[in-house]
């Protein structure tokens, strides 16, 4: 029999859920089934699997030792996964980030925001270079991260390759819920930098619809389109010269290229951003933007629940104002 008791991390999601994550190779069905027998229990009583759980409930499973190691396969596949690509870098500059070069702008139980460098992928992909995700479960899992909590840290919002900037984390299921509800509720102003090319003297706003082109990994801007594809770039210039401005860009909408896509539309793409007909800047050939403000509301939605309520209260008792900067931040010269 094994027993295991909720803490902070793993507490606010649904028990089924939870036991999905716990022992990885078992089929729904299964755990709905051993639910229903009682072989699962939760607080002592048959559950149901919708109950919501919370720090301090007990879940024993009567199972044996052998048939729950073959259920927990699987558990530390993406952790090793990890340690494997960070041991495995082919050396050259854009691959040379460890867990330990984290720039961590804050950091509390449940929440983790760092200062991503131009260069490094936010998440993994095909190349199995590491990602800025690799790192932050490495970053977690090196400071006393229990065995049985079934909660991955995970990025919640995405940066190009080569933008820099704030990329927000969650360590915990909590704060996962409350970063995702901040992004999807548009509370929280996102704040970019960017170098475009021409001179800018007005601040502006613009409106369209994002089409994507897989085949080219690039968006188009077009006048009209799906209410899903609408997206709105807010503009203003902070200071210029004969041949670039530097902008601060605030997303009303958060879609992928968004501010490289509508800067190019109206004639004005980012410095060395080839992809969407920008020139090199510098020598460089990759977009001047830097995610560099994030502002967090100063009170939450009377109708958020009582995690969400939390996370923020703490954020805000830590950072007063709500604001949290990059320290990349981009520089006209």
């Amino acid at each position: 029999m094994k027993e295991l008791v909720i803490n902070e991390k793993d507490s606010g999601q649904r028990l089924d859920k939870y036991l999905k994550k716990y022992m990885p190779s078992a089929g729904t069905g299964f755990l709905y089934k051993m639910l229903r027998k009682k072989n699962i229990v939760l607080n002592g009583k048959k559950a149901e699997g919708n109950e919501l759980l919370k720090a301090g409930d007990g879940i024993r499973i009567f199972f044996s030792d052998e048939t729950l190691g073959k259920m927990r396969q699987g558990n530390d596949s993406d952790k090793a996964d990890a340690h494997d690509r960070e041991d495995t870098r082919s050396g050259t500059n854009k691959s040379s980030y460890r867990a330990d070069d984290l720039k961590i702008i804050y950091e509390n139980e449940d929440i983790l925001i760092i200062d991503k460098p131009a260069g490094l992928l936010s998440q993994g992909d095909d190349s199995n270079e590491v990602s800025a995700n690799d790192l932050i479960r490495i970053y977690c899992g090196n400071k006393d991260r229990d065995p049985d909590e079934t909660y991955k840290p995970s990025v919640c919002n995405r940066l190009d390759r080569n933008t820099s900037g704030l990329l927000l984390c969650a360590k915990t299921y909590v704060g996962s819920r409350f970063l995702n509800e901040m992004i999807k509720s548009h509370a929280m102003k996102k704040i970019y930098l960017a170098v475009s090319e021409g001179m800018i003297g007005e601040a502006g706003t613009l409106d369209g619809y994002l089409i994507k082109d897989s085949s080219n990994n690039k968006v188009k801007i077009m006048a009209s389109g799906k209410e899903t594809e609408h997206v709105v770039t807010s503009y203003k210039p902070v200071t210029y010269n004969e041949r670039y401005t530097l902008l601060e860009i605030e997303l009303i909408t958060g879609k992928t290229h968004q501010i490289r896509a509508h800067m190019a539309s109206v004639g004005h793409p980012l410095a060395g951003d080839i992809k969407y007909g920008g020139h090199p800047y510098k020598g460089e050939r990759v977009q001047q933007l830097c995610a560099y403000k994030i502002i967090f509301p100063k009170a939450a939605d009377p109708s958020a629940d009582d995690n969400i309520k939390r996370c923020l209260s703490m954020l805000l008792k830590d950072k007063p104002d709500g604001i949290l900067m990059s320290e990349n931040a981009l520089l006209l010269t």
